[in-house]
């Protein structure tokens, strides 16, 4: 079911619409391109989950972050 956004583009950004896909089509074309951006996010986020060396990494460099974030705390206490 369609839903109604606003969107507020640059003037001319917006004449450029216009004028290069033409009145009455410029959602569908906004659609397109947006589409495959905001489809695919949660097979895209699992197929991160999937890969264990990289999640490693991720909870090693968080862990680290929190560590300095700490010491930083600490420093200034």
């Amino acid at each position: 079911m369609p839903k109604k956004l606003t969107i507020t583009p640059d003037e001319a950004v917006y004449d450029g619409l216009y004028r290069v896909v033409g009145p009455r089509r410029i959602s569908g074309f906004i659609e397109r391109l947006v589409r495959p951006h905001v489809m695919n996010l949660d097979a895209a986020y699992a197929a991160l989950a999937e890969d264990e060396h990289r999640e490693v990494e991720a909870l090693e460099w968080s862990e680290a972050l929190i560590g300095e974030t700490l010491r930083d705390y600490d420093e200034a206490g």
